[in-house]
């Protein structure tokens, strides 16, 4: 493994990358990463069904971790950039939440099986504490809204 990649960690994949490796090394990593995520949750809030701070600030990579630690494949581009390959994508909504798409190549059948895996991918996210909302968007295309889910007030001090 490089350096680079060493220094900045494990990267989820967010669906605009190229395939990702799935072999061992990668399952390993990525077991590691999740496995990390719960133990942070229940060292910070005692619950793991509920954000840690820091994935609040990286809601992207928190939400594309959840997803891909559960077996979701992620979407893929080529080298030119083309869709290589269905399944999810994530990325900012531009409003302080994050978008959950099932896009693929053109003709892979991504738009009729959208509304079922993206269903699939919010029960998945809202059992890890977050709220998900499904849209209908520009050209009839389905997406989830993801945001934390609103927990009750502590109750007051005194």
């Amino acid at each position: 493994m490089p350096d680079a990649e060493r220094e900045r960690g494990f990267e989820p994949a967010g669906g605009d990358g190229p395939e990702a490796d799935g072999g061992p090394a990668r399952a390993a990593e990525l077991r590691t990463a999740y496995e990390g995520l719960l133990r942070i949750r229940r060292l910070l809030g005692g619950r793991e069904d509920v954000p840690a701070p820091w994935e609040l600030r990286l809601m992207p990579r928190a939400v594309a971790l959840v997803l891909e630690a559960a077996g979701f494949p992620p979407s893929a581009v080529d080298a030119r950039g083309r869709r290589c390959r269905s399944g999810y994508r994530v990325a900012p909504s531009g409003t302080g939440r994050v978008e959950v798409s099932w896009p693929g190549p053109p003709g892979g059948g991504a738009a009729q099986e959208e509304r079922e895996r993206l269903t699939a991918c919010a029960a998945e996210l809202e059992r890890h504490g977050w709220e998900c909302l499904l849209y209908r968007g520009p050209r009839g295309r389905r997406f989830l809204e993801v945001e934390p889910a609103h927990r009750p007030p502590d109750p007051p001090a005194g």
